[in-house]
């Protein structure tokens, strides 16, 4: 299958699941995993899980948890093309989950605050026919310029690219947004983050979007799925699932998306195939494939 880099956060994902709400200054049971996570890491291995050939560029720390990260993709076999830092620990996210299966994170990105160009090497996209980023790394400014090299290095080498925006909290400039992923062949937003990229959660919306990129994939949760461009508008609807722990799903969508896009297949089999592996997501606790 054809080759796909992602260029992304890599980390250790502390999930709990509370059934009450949580009592301020006070204690409450839950149910707790240690995970992998990171949402460059999630979406190489749910990649992974379909059968690509799947490189990770992301910068870890030099402790354990770095290490224990790298062995645990590369057992799957995810290649990791990973910068060690010396000065900043691995990422490690506190992933809140209650009852409906809705996540609320608090998160240290770490030493992939720290990713630089020079991260980005010709040898990570050696054999490579497509470059996927997330947007965490844009929207951090210490990791903007590592991004936008990561862009650039796969346009200069002939890869199709891919950008899912990932945090429309963090859309502070959206003009400014659209400007770094000019030229991007996919911008693939969930609902919120196409309000934040154009002030409206309607599909139709991202026809505006057009100039800037090629093709724009929504996800918008129970409410399916659309491809939006220059021949029009695609939908499908959400594939049924109880919704144990939505951290993550958006991560599997893409994997889900670029695994049958790049295969050629026709956009309605590209949506599903996405809503498929997001209800599958959604589906058990952790970010991850099982």
């Amino acid at each position: 299958m054809t080759g796909i880099v992602v260029v992304g956060d890599a980390g250790l994902d502390v999930v709990a699941r509370h059934d009450e709400p949580l009592p301020h200054g006070g204690d409450a049971r839950a149910q707790i995993r240690f995970t992998g996570g990171g949402a460059g890491a999630n979406t190489a291995l749910w990649l992974r899980s379909l059968g690509a050939d799947t490189t990770l560029v992301a910068r870890i720390g030099d402790d354990s948890g770095g290490r224990l990260i790298k062995a645990e993709l590369e057992a799957t076999g995810v290649r990791c093309a990973f910068a060690v830092d010396p000065e900043a620990a691995t990422c490690c996210v506190v992933v809140m989950v209650d009852a409906e299966g809705q996540r609320s994170m608090l998160a240290d990105r770490g030493a992939n605050k720290r990713f630089r160009p020079e991260d980005v090497t010709p040898e990570a996209l050696a054999g490579a026919s497509h470059l996927h980023l997330s947007g965490y790394v844009l929207l951090d400014p210490s990791s903007r310029p590592a991004g936008l090299a990561a862009l650039a290095a796969a346009k200069e080498a002939g890869l199709t690219t891919s950008v899912d925006p990932q945090a429309a909290a963090h859309i502070h400039d959206p003009a400014a947004f659209l400007d770094d992923v000019r030229g991007t062949d996919l911008l693939m937003p969930n609902t919120e983050e196409l309000v934040a990229l154009t002030g409206s959660a309607d599909p139709l919306s991202a026809k505006e979007l057009l100039g800037t990129v090629g093709a724009v994939v929504v996800t918008a949760g129970l409410g399916g799925a659309a491809w939006v461009d220059a021949q029009g508008v695609t939908t499908v609807p959400a594939v049924e699932a109880e919704c144990v722990d939505s951290t993550g799903a958006g991560d599997a969508f893409d994997a889900g998306v670029l695994t049958t896009w790049l295969a050629g297949q026709s956009t309605v089999d590209v949506l599903r195939a996405g809503t498929r592996l997001g209800a599958l997501a959604v589906s058990r606790l952790g970010p991850q494939p099982g």
